[in-house]
C-alpha cells in the first residue's frame, strides 16, 4: 500500500510554488528547479517577479488559469491560511508546507475539503527519499 507522499507524486503532475524565488541560492527555487528536472510541471505563485525556472509567473494562486494538482507553499505559517482556501476553490488536490511551515488550522480546513496535506516536510528531500538517492 502506497504511503500518501508516494501517492502524492505518483498522481500530481502540476504543482504551483507559492513563494518561489528567481533567486538560485533560495530553498523555494532549488525545489522548484528539482521538480522540474523530474518532469513535474511547475507554476510559480509570487506578486514580486515576473517568471522563474522560464515559466510566467502569476501574482496569486486565483490567477492561475490552469488546473493545479499540488499547491507547494514557501510562505510563512500565519500566510497560508488564505493559500489554503484559494487551493480549495480552485480544485487542487494536495497543500504541501515546505520545512518550518505548520499551520494546524490550515490543515483541519484542508483536510475537511478532502485535500491531502504534507505539513514541515521538504518535497525535493522526500522525493529523492523515494527516489532512493542519498541527501546532498
Amino acid at each position: 500500500m502506497k504511503t500518501v507522499i508516494e501517492k502524492i507524486f505518483a498522481q500530481s503532475r502540476t504543482i504551483a510554488v507559492v513563494g518561489i524565488s528567481d533567486k538560485v541560492e533560495r530553498p523555494s527555487y532549488r525545489v522548484a528547479k528539482y521538480l522540474k528536472e523530474h518532469g513535474y510541471r511547475i507554476i510559480p505563485v509570487n506578486p514580486r517577479i515576473k517568471e522563474a525556472l522560464g515559466e510566467k509567473c502569476y501574482s496569486d494562486l486565483d490567477s492561475v488559469p490552469d488546473r493545479i494538482d499540488v499547491v507547494d507553499i514557501f510562505r510563512r505559517a500565519e500566510d497560508v491560511l488564505p493559500i489554503v482556501k484559494s487551493a480549495i476553490s480552485l480544485g487542487a488536490k494536495t497543500i504541501w508546507m515546505q520545512e518550518g511551515v505548520v499551520n494546524e488550522e490550515a490543515t483541519r480546513i484542508a483536510e475537511s475539503a478532502g485535500l491531502d496535506i504534507i505539513m514541515d516536510r521538504c518535497m525535493l528531500k522526500e522525493h529523492k527519499n523515494l527516489s532512493g538517492w542519498i541527501y546532498d
